[in-house]
């Protein structure tokens, strides 16, 4: 039985994943023993003591995140090397056998602790390869281990926005492959943090399929179920690098949801996309990448991207040996910070007036989307798949971003639009299209200098909606 489109349009986010959504912008922190020997996985035989940061200081890392305009960050408390972060009582292999703090410290709380300080949300990154850990590939057993680890990072810092798994698989010290048990790692998390998505390896949030920051034209966030069983079972193997562990997996694909692809899904689900990459080139701290950093343009670019593209966007941040966010770093992101606050600070459209073609009823008009409330908007008739809606800003303004938000707690529906000004000289002209919306679609094109535009929704699953309809101008910001 074929889903139709009034079923698909109604497919919406779960409290965790609406929550997550709004976010929109968070930290990855990479940092471990690896950071003391210059690689990027390391093979768990390296020794305890060779972690020792002489200056760390986690509150650095968490205001260099709040200046950046990230809402939190999560914390790859194990990386591969098996190496905690914390004083984990399941295994000798953690800060409590470094020098770091005469071996009293515990990296995770303190993290924790700063996030709360400086109003950033925490989640964790726990990995399920653990090549020290000689339980690993005793399926049962290691099993066992790993979610006794699990429970500690759950239970002990607090409450976690997010549980972050890769899909990184190997073979353990007895040569055989290990097979995770995601349903009872899940279980555990729904029962000790609710609200916390779980994602990549995870029901909750998918990988986008690259590390490089890269986006789709259209990203759905309604996609076939199909999709989230096989990000959960496609696991990395160890001689496999990232770019041949995504090209296995139909998350880099271009169409994920579609009309044609929904026409052959048995269920859809709800999926959003984050997307994920890193400052430098490498997750871990390279000093020889000191001169590679990504400057705040460029950050800048791809968090209009991925922001306003439909996703989250997750950006890795790693600290070096003296446990601190490096110089160039930190400049280039409150320079990201800087420009995000500059150039969505002034909404233009605030309070303009509103002409829709069609709407649902009283509560669900035009104006909704002006009105600059987070708790109404704009909704079409009922089964009506086209609509216009036009903007008189009450004066020419002159502006280059356009921001549109759907109302998401109805579902993904709106999946064309154009933007037109209107001039008295050349009447009304096409300067943007656009496919989906999302929770949020950043238009960006040259600069315009007008008082009124239009927006005409072209393609819709059922009744489209906005919850808002924001206009800026960010070259006058620079």
């Amino acid at each position: 039985m074929s889903i139709s489109i009034k079923e698909a349009a109604v497919v919406a986010p779960s409290a965790r994943q609406l929550a997550w959504q709004q976010l929109e912008f968070y930290g990855f922190i990479h940092f471990t023993v690896n950071t003391f020997t210059d690689r990027e996985w390391g093979d768990g035989t390296e020794l305890p003591e060779i972690f020792h940061p002489t200056q760390l200081d986690a509150s650095q890392w968490v205001q260099v995140c709040h200046a950046a305009g990230m809402k939190g960050l999560i914390l790859t408390c194990k990386h591969h090397d098996g190496f905690c972060l914390w004083p984990s009582q399941y295994t000798d292999h953690s800060v409590r056998n470094s020098p770091w703090q005469q071996g009293q410290g515990d990296l995770v709380r303190e993290v924790s602790e700063a996030c709360r300080e400086y109003g950033l949300q925490f989640g964790v990154y726990l990995s399920p390869w653990d090549r020290h850990e000689r339980s690993y590939g005793d399926s049962e057993a290691y099993n066992d281990y790993f979610v006794h680890q699990l429970e500690e990072l759950l239970t002990g810092y607090g409450d976690i926005f997010s549980v972050w798994f890769d899909g990184a698989c190997g073979e353990g010290l007895n040569g055989k492959r290990q097979v995770y048990d995601w349903d009872r790692y899940y279980d555990v998390i729904r029962r000790h943090q609710p609200q916390a998505v779980i994602s990549v390896c995870g029901p909750d949030v998918r990988w986008c399929g690259n590390e490089a920051g890269h986006t789709r034209t259209s990203e759905w966030s309604v996609v076939p179920a199909s999709m989230r069983d096989n990000e959960k079972i496609q696991e990395k193997s160890q001689t496999e690098d990232d770019a041949a562990f995504a090209s296995r997996i139909n998350s880099d694909e271009d169409d994920l949801g579609s009309r044609q692809v929904i026409a052959e899904a048995e269920e859809l689900i709800w999926y959003p996309a984050e997307v994920n990459t890193s400052i430098r080139p490498g997750w871990f701290y390279h000093a020889t990448e000191d001169g590679q950093v990504k400057d705040a343009d460029t950050l800048m670019e791809l968090y209009e991207r991925t922001v306003g593209g439909n996703s989250c966007f997750l950006l890795n941040l790693p600290p070096d040996r003296r446990g601190l966010i490096h110089e160039h770093d930190v400049q280039a992101l409150r320079g990201l910070g800087e420009r995000i606050s500059r150039y969505y600070e002034h909404d233009l459209a605030l309070h303009a007036q509103v002409q829709a073609s069609t709407f649902d009823d009283s509560q669900h008009e035009g104006s909704c989307i002006t009105d600059g409330r987070g708790d109404t908007w704009w909704q079409a008739a009922e089964g009506t798949e086209q609509a216009t809606i036009e903007l008189d800003l009450g004066d020419a303004f002159t502006f280059d971003r356009i921001v549109l938000m759907e109302h998401i707690v109805a579902g993904q529906r709106i999946e064309q639009f154009t933007v037109d000004v209107f001039s008295e000289e050349e009447g009304w002209q096409q300067i943007h299209t656009g496919t989906v919306v999302g929770y949020k679609c950043i238009c960006r094109f040259a600069p315009q200098h007008c008082r009124q535009l239009r927006i005409t929704i072209t393609g819709s699953r059922w009744c489209p909606t906005l919850q808002s309809v924001s206009v800026y101008d960010t070259k006058s910001q620079v």
